[in-house]
């Protein structure tokens, strides 16, 4: 007699199963839009996040008593782990549902950013932080895939421009509420504040998300490849940091530097010769995939460098920091204009080849005027937004060549690509500027300028070397929008 099959409880089910959105959702014109709304909550969430945790820097000081230094853990902790997730748990979306991914990370992101709130210690918040920052990673690394498999395929710019713009608008209102939260209310609310957007992105991804529908099958997992990748880049922004003004022997640095190079050759033999490698070989020989994601990293060190240099710049001549902030807002400004109004104002002839040409070299414009030009209100202003254009036209049709390029049965694998490219240039925006601020004395604000300006031109120079035009695009199921 054959064994009875087993038997699935509902409530199980629902735990490991992605659930339809509702017929009238599904089968409306327009659904997709809502699908693309409902990523743009994640989208805004972790940019907010991105740049509002700072400003609570001076409020944990003063609570636990504790060095800028070990301060620092609390945003590095966050980033490291995210960069170390995001490829691998877009491969398990891949396998088991981007939708079910995306959701459990809003929970865990959202029960995370309660506990950050209720933290007692330093090492217990980034001990949460990175808890965080594991749920981010299963939003981040399906937030691109759900975009475009959501959106029909002649609307795929339109809507990466509008997750774009989400982004762009936490970026800009990081600033201004973080600074209101820590004054009114203290640090503690800088966490606080993500929860009840949680809960409302929870409830709208459940009905409004379509299911997945192109699948990889779930293939033997690369342990050894996440490890070595997050070995690589914390030596290696350990030791920016340390080079940075932290007093330690020059040793640890070089030692440091070291274990860096060995942990980066160790990951691209391991990836060469894995037989489920965390980093697919085989895409990044796709030359729209390499060069764009060289260019997703440069664009957004040059995106989030002026985030420590502008107000370094600003209150260091006398400025308050919510002045600074106001100022630095033109950025983010200028990025959400262009990535939502791009799709409207430029011709639809023009091609999003052509389209990353011209925002990187509008960036290179707008950098190359802040080298000789002196770095004060007035010039600042309209230079920041311009780079913020340039920026913002340049984001999404470089995601939509490189997701272009991608097999639908891998989005989940590309948007963590994407998303490893973005963290890692806003590690290296980050710790580059403070690394040319620290040691170039006076000149230091036009030096880091300069390094902003060679990645800016780094970022031309993949766009250049891109493919001339989209190749057969390897589409997506007809049915990867319908469930």
């Amino acid at each position: 007699m054959p064994p009875h099959p087993r038997r699935t409880r509902p409530w199980t089910a629902a735990l490991v199963k992605e659930r339809p959105r509702p017929e009238r959702i599904r089968t409306r014109a327009g659904g997709w839009r809502l699908a693309v709304a409902t990523v743009c909550f994640g989208a805004f969430m972790g940019q907010l996040d991105a740049s509002i945790v700072t400003l609570a820097y001076g409020g944990l000081r003063s609570e636990f008593h504790a060095s800028l230094a070990a301060v620092e853990w609390v945003s590095l902790a966050y980033l490291l782990t995210l960069v170390a997730l995001l490829v691998p748990v877009g491969r398990l979306a891949d396998a088991h549902g981007r939708k079910l991914f995306y959701l459990y990370g809003f929970l865990v992101f959202t029960a995370a950013s309660a506990a950050c709130a209720l933290a007692p210690s330093l090492a217990v918040l980034v001990a949460f932080r990175v808890l965080q920052a594991a749920g981010a990673a299963m939003m981040q690394a399906n937030s691109v895939a759900l975009v475009t498999t959501s959106a029909p395929r002649a609307k795929m710019r339109a809507a990466l421009g509008v997750q774009a713009a989400a982004q762009a608008l936490g970026l800009a209102l990081g600033p201004t509420v973080g600074g209101a939260l820590v004054a009114g209310l203290g640090w503690r609310w800088v966490f606080a504040v993500n929860v009840p957007v949680g809960v409302a992105a929870l409830v709208a991804g459940q009905y409004l998300l379509p299911r997945t529908r192109t699948r990889s099958p779930a293939a033997g997992s690369d342990r050894l490849g996440p490890v070595l990748l997050a070995v690589a880049t914390t030596a290696l922004l350990l030791a920016l940091s340390m080079m940075s003004g932290l007093t330690v022997p020059a040793w640890a640095v070089a030692a440091l530097f070291a274990l860096a190079a060995a942990a980066a050759r160790g990951f691209v033999l391991r990836e060469r010769r894995a037989a489920h490698p965390l980093v697919d070989p085989a895409l990044l020989r796709r030359r729209a995939v390499s060069t764009g994601l060289a260019a997703a990293l440069g664009a957004y060190l040059v995106l989030f460098g002026p985030l420590v240099l502008v107000p370094v710049v600003l209150t260091g001549a006398g400025s308050s920091e919510l002045y600074a902030g106001l100022v630095l807002t033109a950025l983010p400004a200028g990025f959400a204009l262009a990535a939502t109004c791009a799709e409207r104002v430029l011709p639809k002839a023009l091609g999003d080849r052509s389209r990353c040409l011209l925002g990187a070299a509008v960036a290179v414009a707008a950098l190359a005027a802040m080298l000789v030009l002196p770095l004060t209100t007035g010039p600042l202003v309209p230079l920041l937004a311009l780079l913020g254009l340039g920026l913002g036209a340049f984001t999404p049709a470089n995601n939509a060549l490189v997701m272009g390029a991608i097999p639908a049965a891998s989005s989940g694998t590309g948007g963590g690509l994407v998303n490893m490219a973005r963290g890692l240039g806003t590690a290296f925006g980050i710790a580059l500027v403070t690394l040319a601020l620290h040691h170039s004395g006076a000149a230091g604000p036009h030096r880091a300028v300069a390094v902003l300006l060679a990645a800016a031109l780094l970022v031309a120079a993949a766009a250049w070397l891109g493919p001339t035009r989209r190749g057969p695009s390897p589409g997506r199921a007809a049915g990867d929008a319908g469930g």
